[in-house]
């Protein structure tokens, strides 16, 4: 026997379910409380993806502690039939499982919110303004698994066939997003699960009114796009790149990308008649020795790259060094968090655009990629190798944690055209013709001179690679002359970058006196406080989108053509800003504004509109 259908607590006038025009369809976000280490993420994925395969753009969020398992964790799902995949600062649907974080989760949200809670925890006493569905979780989770052991996780799918319900998401898309998940080995326990979302619908069915306004129909927005993470597309880029050494250490949240890699080297890179591995991995001491190993790697020739994060990058400072000097190319994937010290490790932050660029001691300048999606990472991971041999230097590409770890909806991946760009590398042939070369000499007038790799056939071939000073043929040298115009070659390999790093994405609107500017996924908050401006504000601001450092004359022809511009930033320090002013123009300095966000959460719309409008006197 079913209990008498609950109405959730709402007024009378409030209560039943709304007319077709007050519906809030395919333009909401879900957050789920749960507990680390609770098997959630199983049920969330299929929740998003559910959601994803009815045609509606998503993104899914996952704010999880730095502990092994027992702290609060949370989940976002936003659907928005505009596309707008950047947080939503907003909770609209709330699924409450953690009694530890429950009450606080209510209390939180705004009024005419909908929550699904576990009925023993009585949320609905505490407020008469939202919709409340309780849910007997654990009585409805006995039958459907017998083993007590399993309970705790197959529970939360109970959630998922609740959801389902009362968002009208079709169940047969739930049942194909179950299967992906668990896949072909694990058919016995997608069906466990299967079960426990039938038992979910069939309890909200039978026992829950709707009264929320939110709803899910099918749209057509999804088609040819796919869901991943930005460390997973970030691994095939540097696969397609034609990476062989990958030397690493473990650190949230760049030991994924890692772990991707590693996984399809180990299924793509053999040899076809000996079967033998031609990559080499190796898992290092620690940071400091994984970036040697990757630069030793470089210098010998192959493609090698290491990833980390902030505190990584910190303790690589001299051997980045070395090789901006030696001229050595190496790429680091820089996944950023939340610091200083250890930090927030698993917080989102952009918090290493100056350190980056300016690595080590002396006067350094390094390229930075930034990726704002995960076709982005694909696609850089690519043009950091490319562009690390071309001008023989380290290369680093600025992730995030929203990017790496998180849930995106990306176009489908572009499938590699161009041959792969080695750059000046001199054979034993062009040696023979040439009759030798110097090592460091500018011959071109690009500031990059040619190298040869070890083992040339060539008397000629060999030089001496330090980090010291040296002149035109490596030779040590500490004379001023020769350290100023290696200096200077250098600097004008640097310049010479600007016209071959991505280009900015720019978009100008018709008489738009203001710009914004950005990098990376601040852009998603950005394009979407961009349309806030106009809906709400009357404003019609234009907005760039930095690819990369260095800067290119497209952000100086943005910068005059507006009388203010808006740099976005996810750190205190206004770092890309500070990173602008280095390079501008008095004049160009004096139209910039900062408009920052460093809490540790993805950066989201609603907090760049409001500070621009503070900012603005609006």
């Amino acid at each position: 026997m079913h209990a008498s259908p609950v109405a959730p607590s709402m007024s009378a006038e409030q209560s039943g379910p709304l007319p077709s025009e007050q519906r809030v369809v395919n333009d909401f976000s879900i957050q789920v409380g749960t507990v680390n280490g609770s098997g959630s993420q199983t049920a969330n994925n299929v929740l998003m993806r559910s959601i994803f395969q009815m045609g509606v753009p998503v993104s899914g969020k996952n704010l999880f502690p730095s502990n092994i398992a027992g702290l609060p964790t949370w989940f976002t799902i936003r659907a928005s039939k505009q596309g707008y995949i950047g947080r939503k600062k907003e909770i609209d649907f709330l699924v409450a499982m953690n009694p530890e974080t429950a009450r606080e989760d209510v209390m939180s949200l705004a009024p005419g919110t909908a929550a699904v809670y576990d009925a023993p925890l009585n949320l609905n006493e505490l407020r008469d303004d939202i919709h409340f569905y309780p849910v007997p979780f654990d009585k409805l989770v006995a039958p459907v698994c017998p083993e007590a052991k399993l309970r705790k996780l197959v529970r939360n799918m109970i959630y998922d066939g609740v959801v389902a319900h009362l968002l009208g998401i079709d169940l047969e898309e739930m049942r194909k997003a179950l299967y992906k998940q668990f896949g072909e080995k694990k058919k016995k326990a997608a069906e466990l699960n299967w079960g426990a979302v039938l038992a979910g619908r069939d309890y909200a069915e039978k026992n829950l009114v709707k009264t929320d306004p939110y709803w899910v129909e099918p749209m057509d927005k999804t088609a040819g796009k796919l869901i991943l993470d930005g460390n997973t597309a970030a691994a095939l880029g540097c696969l397609f790149a034609g990476v062989t050494v990958l030397t690493w250490y473990p650190i949230t949240p760049s030991s994924s990308l890692a772990e991707a890699l590693i996984s399809y080297l180990g299924r793509f890179r053999h040899d076809e008649e000996t079967k033998k591995a031609t990559y080499a991995v190796v898992q290092a001491e620690d940071e400091l020795a994984s970036i040697g190993m990757a630069i030793g790697a470089g210098w010998a020739g192959a493609r090698s790259m290491t990833c980390t994060s902030g505190p990584g990058v910190s303790l690589m400072s001299e051997f980045i060094g070395l090789a901006y000097f030696a001229e050595i190319p190496v790429v680091v994937v820089d996944v950023q968090r939340v610091g200083p010290s250890t930090g927030l490790p698993t917080r989102t932050m952009q918090g290493d655009i100056l350190n980056n660029a300016l690595l080590s001691h002396g006067d350094t300048h390094h390229p930075v990629l930034f990726p704002s999606s995960p076709e982005e990472c694909f696609t850089m991971a690519q043009e950091a190798f490319d562009l690390a041999e071309q001008f023989q230097t380290p290369v680093f590409m600025n992730m995030d944690l929203d990017l790496g770890m998180n849930n995106w909806m990306s176009e489908a991946f572009p499938y590699p055209e161009k041959p792969l760009v080695r750059g000046k590398v001199l054979d034993a042939e062009a040696l023979r013709q040439l009759g030798g070369f110097a090592r460091y000499k500018d011959v071109d007038g690009d500031g990059i001179p040619y190298r040869t790799l070890p083992g040339t056939n060539h008397a000629a071939a060999a030089y001496f690679t330090r980090g010291t000073g040296h002149n035109e043929k490596a030779g040590y040298s500490e004379r001023e002359d020769d350290w100023i115009h290696n200096m200077d070659r250098l600097n004008r390999k640097f310049e010479n970058m600007r016209t071959q790093v991505p280009a900015p994405d720019v978009h100008y609107m018709e008489g738009a006196r203001v710009g914004l500017v950005c990098c990376g996924t601040s852009r998603y908050a950005v394009r979407e406080s961009r349309d806030q401006l106009s809906r709400e504000r009357g404003m019609n601001p234009s907005w760039l989108r930095l690819r990369a450092y260095p800067f290119s004359k497209e952000l100086e022809e943005f910068i005059d053509r507006h009388e203010r511009v808006y740099v976005v930033d996810q750190n205190r320090d206004a770092q890309l800003l500070m990173l602008m002013r280095m390079e501008m123009t008095p004049e160009r300095i004096g139209k910039l504004r900062s408009v920052r966000y460093y809490g540790g959460l993805p950066l989201d719309a609603r907090t760049v509109t409001d500070e621009i409008v503070r900012q603005e006197g609006l």
